[in-house]
């Protein structure tokens, strides 16, 4: 549960319809700051969904959604490459979503089951340096800078977040 109005369901076959309509209506809201998906992802994504699922099913990646109080789904959270205990954070909260705090919101959640469901203890996640509202949202969950990196040909950080299991 988040923010008592969300919840971060992990992702199921049955998220599909929103989960693409949620791409659609906000390909070009994320275009702005991120990498765009490409017309592929769009033709490919029933495909592209079972490779996901079945990636989740083995424990090397670990996706979310982030779904309000009216069962539609507004955002995303993923864990990928899980490894040795590491696994790479990334977000995206839909645009009519942003700024109302869902994205600290959901990083704090997901960073809760990181470390409690999936027994993972270092997270590490990118954004570009004009992200301002990315940083925040990291550096709110406790992720501090660890480096220089270049993302989609773009000056970025790369943050990194231990975690501690709750007793």
């Amino acid at each position: 549960m988040l923010l008592g109005m969300l919840t971060l369901e992990r992702l199921r076959a049955d998220h599909a319809p929103a989960l693409l309509a949620f791409e659609r209506e906000n390909r070009e809201y994320f275009a702005r700051s991120i990498s765009d998906r490409g017309d592929a992802y769009f033709a490919e994504f029933a495909s592209l969904l079972r490779s996901r699922l079945a990636e989740q099913d083995d424990g090397v990646c670990h996706f979310h959604v982030v779904m309000d109080d009216r069962g539609e789904l507004v955002g995303r959270v993923n864990l990928v490459d899980v490894e040795e205990g590491d696994a790479e954070l990334g977000y995206r909260i839909g645009e009519r979503a942003a700024g109302r705090g869902v994205a600290t919101a959901a990083v704090q959640e997901v960073c809760r089951l990181a470390a409690t469901e999936y027994r993972l203890s270092t997270l590490t996640a990118v954004t570009t340096l004009d992200n301002v509202a990315s940083k925040t949202v990291l550096e709110r969950n406790g992720f501090t800078v660890v480096g220089d990196v270049t993302v989609a040909g773009r000056a970025g950080m790369r943050y990194r977040r231990t975690l501690v299991a709750a007793r």
